[in-house]
């Protein structure tokens, strides 16, 4: 039976900055007294961005990394690059709360693009056969 520790811990890390991003919202929109949208206040609009940016990004990181490690490309690199990818989704929705694209958001997107390309031609190159 194959442990796929990576695939699961990242995914258990993934679905625990989900219930932060969701509960950074629920509390943003408490304090704007906005039920529905973002009522016009830009620090809930920021929030529910960052939320759904993260769950825009997530699905494919994760599936690339349960995808290599089903087909035995596991690893320090894989579990690594997860890693970064991660703290790249938290570090952007940190970045988000500010007026500008700062230090936390730029490092955040290079954060999860640069995984996310990383995997993506590793997956490619593991389905052809090459790696």
């Amino acid at each position: 039976m194959t442990q796929l520790a990576i695939s699961l811990g990242a995914f258990g890390v993934a679905t625990l900055i989900n219930l932060w991003l969701a509960i950074r919202c629920g509390k943003a929109r408490l304090e704007a007294k906005a039920m529905h949208g973002d009522g016009g206040h830009p620090l809930l609009l920021k929030r529910m961005r960052a939320q759904a940016n993260f769950v825009e990004y997530t699905p494919f990181a994760l599936l690339l990394v349960l995808g290599l490690e089903l087909t035995g490309h596991a690893g320090w690199l894989l579990a690594l690059t997860a890693a970064v990818f991660l703290i790249g989704r938290v570090s952007h929705a940190l970045g988000m709360d500010a007026d500008i694209a700062g230090p936390l958001r730029k490092a955040g997107m290079a954060m999860t693009l640069l995984p996310l390309l990383g995997l993506a031609i590793t997956a490619l190159l593991a389905a052809f056969g090459l790696i």
